[in-house]
Formats: C-alpha cells, structure tokens, sequence
C-alpha cells in the first residue's frame, strides 16, 4: 500500500528472545564483580550509598509516573541500573541525601521530563554525575582510601597526576591500579571486575566490540603519542586504561542503547570521539577526568550522527 508506513518502537530494539527488562536486570547484574571488589576495598557503606541510589531512582520513577497518571515503568530494570551506574560513579562517602539528589536529577530532570526510556538524550546517570560535581565539587572529589578505618581520603591517580606531577605517583604501580587498591569513585577503582562484568555483556551479546574498543583504543593512541613526546611529563597509556573511568564508561556506559548511534559506522565515529574527548581533558583541560563529559558531549552529536551515516547511505543507493 502507498499510504503505508514503517512503524518503530522506541529504543532500546528488543533482538531475538530477551526482553527490555531481561537485559537492564542482566546489565546490573554484570556490575556484582565491581560492587564486591568496592566492598573489600572500601568497606560496607558502599552498600547504603548503592540501595540508596537504586530506591531513589526507582521511587522517583514510581512517583513521576503516578503524577502524570503514567502505566508504571519502575520495574523494567531501567531504574534500578539508573540507580547502579549512579552509585558506580561517586565516592564511597558521598553524604546519602546528595545520593538521592543524584537519582532525582537522573530519572526526573534527564530521563522522564524527555520522555522517559527511549527518549531521553542524555545517559541519566552521567548527567547526574556532572550536576553533583558540579554542585558539590569537594564532595565529590573525597575519595576514600582503600582499608582505611579512619575515613582517610586522598586524591585520585588522575587528581594527583593533574596537581602534582608523574613524580608523584611513582610508588603507585600499574596492577595496583588495575586491581583496585587505589583511590576513585568505587565502582571504576577496580579494571579487573570490570572486565569480569564486561565479558559477560558480550556473552550475552548485549554490546558489541565497536564502541567499547574504539574508545580505549583512540585514548590509547592519544595519549601515546603524548608520552612518547614526553614520558617525563606524561603519563604511559597504560596508566590512563587502569585508571579513572575509562573502563566504566567505555563497556557500561557509552554503550547505553538509547544514547549511542544504531549504525555500526555511526558507533565508530561516536567511540572515537568519547575517546579524543577524554584524552583532551585528561592531558589539557582543568578537570583530571573527563569521560563523563566526553560521552555527554558525544550523546548530544547521536542524532546528528545518525543523520550523517543515513545520509551516507542513501548516496549510496542505485536506482535500477
């Protein structure tokens, strides 16, 4: 029929037998390596901050949901992971009510006030993140060191890179790093459960290699070059993988389903450009971080990428 139309749902696309819930339950899932290896390091009140966050997030979105007469979407698991990917990204000592603040600005301000899942254009948790650091700056740069019992806190590798120099950081070795013995957000301290986590995302074939790889590798490749120039200066490739978020964000986050391209070319372009972003504002820009604000950026370019790769394609096509 002439007048018929395509009709799409939103997404994230549902592929073969698991369902939108399935996969938000089995995302969180994949996060236990990273909460358990917080746990051992940091001690038990990471488990407050983590119920917290995940009771908000889904409060927030029962209580949206009855306000706009809403069908109740708090059980999908999209809040519940909201509220895990939140909690993965702030200090272990975070005063709970800024916790709770977080969840709100997540599931009210950047999730339901877009339209709820599918529609919303930045990853929730993210700009949540970014508004309490931001808002709380002090706060949420206190990082807890690991097996202290007297709330001791020090800056992070990438904070103290930043302010005082390579030097300072040549007690610290690479596998301490990567392990988790060191001072972060708690849920990007530990490379090794992440990537245990990770595995099982691609298992399941819930991501794929695209983005995930293009982002550490243009990272990897940027700051190369930099310590190549200068390895007195700056720090090895190495380092910037084993520390931060770079793991968190590049298999957990930059390949959120509903903020990242649906093409595979389009999650070429988008990785690369997490990747060139964080690596900037590592080595040049006033905050030690910056994978937060690299995927938000990037997020914001989505449907302009989205357009690109349609565009390209339709070029392509022959008329017979």
């Amino acid at each position: 029929m002439e007048n018929s139309k395509l009709l799409a749902s939103y997404p994230p696309y549902v592929r073969e037998e698991d369902s939108i819930e399935k996969i938000m339950y089995t995302v969180s899932a994949a996060l236990l390596p990273a909460i358990g290896a917080s746990v051992y390091y940091f001690g038990p009140r990471i488990l407050a901050l983590l119920l917290v966050c995940v009771f908000s997030s889904a409060g927030f979105e029962y209580l949206f949901n009855r306000v706009r007469k809403q069908e109740p979407t708090f059980l999908d698991g999209s809040a519940v992971l909201t509220g895990v990917l939140l909690a993965l990204n702030l200090p272990s000592n975070l005063p709970l009510w800024m916790a709770a603040l977080g969840a709100f600005v997540a599931i009210v301000i950047v999730k339901q006030l877009f339209g709820g899942l599918g529609f919303n254009i930045f990853n929730p948790a993210l700009a949540a993140r970014v508004f309490l650091l931001i808002s709380f700056p002090v706060a949420m740069t206190s990082w807890p060191v690991p097996f202290a019992v007297d709330a001791q806190t020090a800056a992070s590798p990438l904070g103290i890179l930043k302010t005082e120099g390579l030097q300072a950081l040549s007690s610290m070795s690479l596998w301490q790093a990567f392990s988790g013995g060191i001072g972060g957000s708690f849920g990007e301290t530990s490379g090794l459960a992440l990537l245990l986590g990770a595995a099982v995302l691609f298992w399941k074939r819930y991501i794929t290699w695209i983005i995930p790889f293009s982002f550490i590798g243009m990272v990897f490749a940027f700051t190369g070059v930099f310590y190549l120039i200068d390895p007195s200066v700056y720090a090895s490739p190495l380092f910037h993988m084993a520390t931060g978020g770079l793991l968190l964000g590049a298999f957990f986050m930059a390949t959120d389903m509903v903020t990242s391209p649906v093409s595979k070319r389009g999650q070429f372009v988008f990785g690369l450009g997490c990747g060139l972003l964080t690596a900037v504002i590592r080595l040049f820009g006033g905050y030690p971080e910056g994978v937060s604000f690299a995927i938000l950026i990037m997020n914001a370019f989505v449907p302009l990428i989205d357009r690109w790769d349609s565009y390209s394609n339709s070029k392509n096509w022959k008329v017979g």
